[in-house]
This record gives structure tokens, sequence and C-alpha cells, in this order.
């Protein structure tokens, strides 16, 4: 590196991690939970339910979750899906 590029690095360290405490603190004040990325409310409570429903851990609410969608998306129901997430209020 030169040393102009090795002096901005140097000027602030920190600048990243306070942008990151920043984000951070706006999405709890929004009111989202980070679960596996920043969820909204309502979000939160789906997962919850799964989670109680089924019993699964984090990762396997995921995991099953990206397999539903991806069977939709294959069969070509990704509209159907959409629809019954509108209509039951998902």
């Amino acid at each position: 590196m030169t040393e102009k590029t090795d002096k901005i690095k140097s000027d602030n360290p920190s600048a990243n991690a306070e942008k990151q405490r920043r984000f951070r603190e706006r999405q709890r004040e929004a009111g989202k939970k980070l679960v596996r990325g920043y969820v909204s409310p309502e979000a939160m409570a789906c997962y919850d339910e799964i989670r109680d429903k089924t019993g699964w851990s984090d990762s396997e609410v995921l995991s099953n979750s990206l397999r539903v969608l991806f069977a939709a998306y294959k069969c070509g129901q990704i509209k159907l899906l959409n629809e019954w997430l509108k209509d039951h209020k998902r």
C-alpha cells in the first residue's frame, strides 16, 4: 500500500465499528430484533409461532423455510404462497 492509503486507514480505525453500532441501535429503536438479520416485531411473532409449533431450532427453521420457498418456486407456486401469506396476514 502507499503511504496515503495507510494514513487513511490508520486515521480512524474504529469508524466502521461506530457505523455498525449506530446501525444496530437504529434497528433496536425501530423495534426490530436480531435473529439472522434484523426482523420486524410481526416477523418475530411468526418466527416464534413456527418454533413453538414445530420445536425446530433456529437453523432448522431457516433450512425448512428455504425448502418450502424453493419448492414453491420450482412448482410455479410463488404467487399462491404470497396470496396465502397475505390472506393470513403473515
